[in-house]
């Protein structure tokens, strides 16, 4: 994990992956239930930077569902989505917007900060639903696109052996999030749409849409001519 991708976070910001209805504290050790889980480094090296939380200072349980709460919560913290460029007449209220989104509650504000940064959720998006694969993956495209997080490239499609099941309007974002190495599919070709992400899933995304964020932002040194 490189160095610099602290300049994504804001100051303070932290990815939430709470269990409940509140955040809970950020383990201090290294995680004791990631044996042969895959992406553990990455997950370990998010730890490590204080950038993932667990559930108690040693467990992240990696196979527990992520629910749309904690999913809107970790893109909002994880993509640095913020609000600092954008002026409002009155504070923006969730409820403003959705009719299932608790106003001034621990994930109130990540859901307003997704929303103006270019995470399009319906009116209806329960909180505490599990999150799709897809459904997290299409929101994390939006938001690295919407921080201009995507090179303009010529797409190859990938061959999804189950490509079929996915929902018609997911299927760029897929495309996208495959192309870019932010996600990948499993030995048979399968992306499994439909499967609730797991904790371990989502936070592996992360890691890699952070990465490629701080790829594409690098900047170009230029070589030195030789004398």
């Amino acid at each position: 994990m490189k160095k610099n991708i602290i300049a994504l976070m804001t100051a303070g910001a932290l990815l939430t992956l709470s269990l409940g209805t509140t955040p809970i504290h950020a383990a201090q050790g290294g995680f004791t239930d990631l044996q042969g889980v895959a992406g553990a480094d990455k997950i370990e090296a998010l730890h490590h930077d204080g950038l993932i939380k667990g559930v108690s200072d040693n467990l992240f349980k990696p196979e527990q569902q992520l629910n749309t709460a904690q999913g809107i919560q970790l893109l909002a913290d994880g993509l640095d989505l913020n609000l600092d460029t954008i002026r409002f007449v009155k504070e923006p209220l969730p409820s403003d917007s959705f009719s299932k989104v608790l106003d001034h509650v621990w994930y109130s504000n990540a859901f307003i900060r997704a929303k103006y940064n270019g995470i399009q959720m319906a009116d209806d998006i329960d909180p505490s639903k599990p999150m799709t694969r897809e459904q997290f993956t299409l929101f994390i495209m939006q938001g690295i696109e919407a921080k201009g997080g995507l090179p303009m490239i010529k797409l190859q499609p990938v061959d999804i052996t189950d490509e079929q099941e996915l929902t018609p309007e997911y299927q760029g974002a897929v495309q996208r999030s495959l192309a870019f190495k932010i996600n990948t599919l499993d030995a048979e070709g399968n992306f499994h749409p439909k499967e609730v992400i797991t904790r371990a899933e989502a936070a592996v995304m992360m890691f890699n849409a952070i990465e490629h964020m701080d790829n594409f932002h690098a900047p170009v040194v230029p070589e030195t001519p030789e004398k």
